[in-house]
């Protein structure tokens, strides 16, 4: 009832502005709404450490293993750091002119930061910014599936530490921080543009730029560990329910609404993709129904908490088909070596589900519904503006960052450094083989 409510008042544009009350009403937080968003930030932060590190692991040869791991862990630690000190209050803070935030809460000083938050209004300023610090992390270091095997481990801390300032924090602020993106009444419930557009197309661009891993395609590049990437996507469906069902920021139905959602589309796609590959390849495989469900979960973040069970299926289904074929798409036609296929599943994941959102929000559907005034057509059109947006910004920042930092830190290894492997030439370390 909450949703549909909120729907209707013309305030579904953002995922936290869908369940906000009254701030007058509400003088201090609700434990339970806190203590479930504390929870949901853990299991973001798990996505990441270590469910993305064994998910890329798995999927690299064994001598650059260690050097994914690392450099999912870097960004963590610096996207982290940079959140607290100026990444929040440019995302958050309090907004000035639809661009970008204030510098209100610079450093997140206590005395600068709420009792409630003034987007999520039953929980405290704090938790909050805890939860965003988790979104500020995965999304930079999901790009790493992009440029595995051959890039520079200065130049990639350097380029995800800019790129969550330039192109994320300005991002969310458009979509989550009443910025001009959310007054267009564009929607993203829990990041298919703010985190899966941004990442997926700055991956693409950046796999561009340093070009081919040396001997692809004509080299088999094998994961050297399948089991460990069925252990890491379980790990990414597991806490895939807190960046969903977070994303409600409250412990209410909305939150039940978007786990079921997200759970279903994971499921459904991930018997799709074995089903494609039983069909074209005679067999279907781990890693197949691994890659599957983290396209269903791609597709369905940015309506999970907007749409219907029966919606939820159908995005599922229509996430794994269309991202397995934009795998096929960008190797073998295009030729672009985007190694763990970054773009192709989270990327094409996210922007897909954020069109479907215009449809499958609809009432008939199981949806929310339109916010007044707002119809499908409208819908669609503001979303494919949201999305182009911030596909042309997203590509414009990595540009323009991947080349200044270069100027310090070469962006590519040596071809004798990626033949012996980065876990030896960049880090001094080896780890240990996988049969």
């Amino acid at each position: 009832m909450f949703r549909k409510l909120i729907a209707a008042a013309g305030l579904a544009a953002l995922p936290v502005a869908a369940f906000a009350q009254d701030p007058a009403q509400i003088a201090v937080s609700d434990s339970g709404d806190t203590a479930w968003i504390l929870t949901a930030s853990a299991l973001v932060l798990l996505m990441t450490l270590p469910g993305l590190g064994l998910f890329y692991g798995g999927l690299v040869r064994a001598k650059n293993f260690l050097s994914v791991l690392l450099q999912i862990g870097a960004i963590a630690s610096v996207a982290s750091v940079l959140w607290v000190v100026v990444g929040y209050t440019l995302a958050f803070g309090d907004v000035s002119n639809g661009i970008i935030g204030s510098g209100r809460a610079f450093m997140m000083l206590p005395e600068n930061m709420g009792e409630v938050s003034t987007i999520a209004t039953t929980i405290p300023e704090s938790t909050f910014a805890l939860f965003q610090m988790t979104f500020a992390v995965i999304t930079p270091a999901l790009m790493v599936g992009a440029w595995v095997d051959r890039a520079r481990f200065g130049w990639v801390l350097g380029f995800c530490a800019l790129w969550g300032l330039v192109v994320y924090a300005p991002v969310a602020h458009w979509v989550w921080g009443s910025g001009w993106l959310a007054s267009m009444g564009v929607m993203d419930f829990a990041g298919g543009i703010v985190v899966h557009t941004t990442a997926g197309i700055s991956a693409l661009v950046v796999a561009l730029m340093l070009g081919k891993r040396s001997g692809w395609p004509k080299t088999l590049m094998l994961p050297h560990a399948p089991s460990m990437t069925m252990a890491g996507a379980a790990l990414l469906w597991v806490g895939w329910f807190g960046f969903n069902g977070g994303s409600a920021l409250t412990a209410t139905d909305d939150a039940s609404a978007a786990i079921i959602n997200t759970h279903l589309a994971a499921a459904v796609a991930s018997l799709v993709w074995i089903l494609i590959e039983k069909l074209s390849v005679g067999k279907p495989t781990s890693v197949g129904w691994a890659t599957g469900a983290i396209a269903g979960l791609a597709t369905i973040t940015p309506a999970a908490g907007y749409v219907g069970p029966g919606a939820s299926i159908l995005m599922g289904l229509a996430g794994s088909v269309v991202c397995y074929f934009a795998i096929q798409l960008v190797k073998q036609k295009m030729k672009i070596d985007d190694s763990l296929d970054v773009f192709a599943v989270h990327g094409v994941g996210g922007m897909l589900g954020s069109m479907l959102l215009a449809v499958f929000i609809a009432e008939g559907f199981g949806g929310v519904g339109y916010s007044e005034g707002s119809s499908m057509g409208s819908q669609f059109a503001a979303q494919a503006i949201g999305v182009g947006a911030v596909a042309l910004w997203s590509a414009v920042g990595t540009v323009i960052l991947g080349l200044a930092i270069s100027v310090v830190f070469p962006m590519r290894v040596s071809e004798d450094e990626e033949r012996e492997g980065l876990d030896i030439t960049s880090h001094g370390e080896r780890a240990w083989e996988f049969d």
